[in-house]
């Protein structure tokens, strides 16, 4: 474990948290009764950002925030086994994937590897109008209560939230 890396430096701070933990009480159900879906970008603290502690809220992240399948399956679980009714997509300014061209990318990761997969990164020309296709792609989803979905940009520049229309 002291071998200087990042995950020798995790588990130190694991052992750290466990001497204060106080949250075996929580239930995997979230108390605000919310679920949010945010991109993985490490400037996005979504706990911070919206003020919210541990236990809160479900909060599913991946490149782009995008309503991928695998998000859709969380989200109904979420509902449907947990209670969330409400439902909050985060993309952000100067995503990674606003863009980002798809074949240059595979193309760099095939001479990398020596291996050609078809595997679709996510990229988008227009954050808003990709933040708005996951909010009506989960709006449309029959199992998924589509009452209370919202979308919102996050400035990576100035911490503020916009909501879109």
């Amino acid at each position: 474990m002291g071998d200087g890396s990042e995950f020798a430096r995790i588990l130190a701070e694991n052992e750290r948290y466990t001497e204060a933990f106080d949250r075996s009480a929580l239930t995997a159900a979230p108390l605000r009764g919310i679920a949010i879906v945010a991109c993985m970008d490490a400037r996005l603290d979504v706990e911070e950002t919206l003020g919210l502690r541990t236990g809160d809220a479900h909060i599913i992240r991946n490149a782009g925030g995008i309503a991928t399948d695998d998000v859709i399956r969380s989200l109904v679980v979420s509902q449907a086994l947990l209670g969330t009714d409400e439902i909050v997509v985060i993309g952000h300014t100067q995503c990674g994937l606003l863009g980002a061209d798809e074949e240059t990318i595979r193309h760099r990761l095939t001479a990398t590897t020596g291996v050609d997969l078809d595997i679709g990164f996510g990229s988008f020309a227009d954050l808003e109008a990709s933040i708005r296709a996951s909010v009506e792609r989960l709006r449309a989803h029959p199992w998924i209560d589509a009452r209370r979905i919202h979308g919102l940009v996050f400035d990576v520049e100035t911490g503020r939230l916009r909501e879109l229309a």
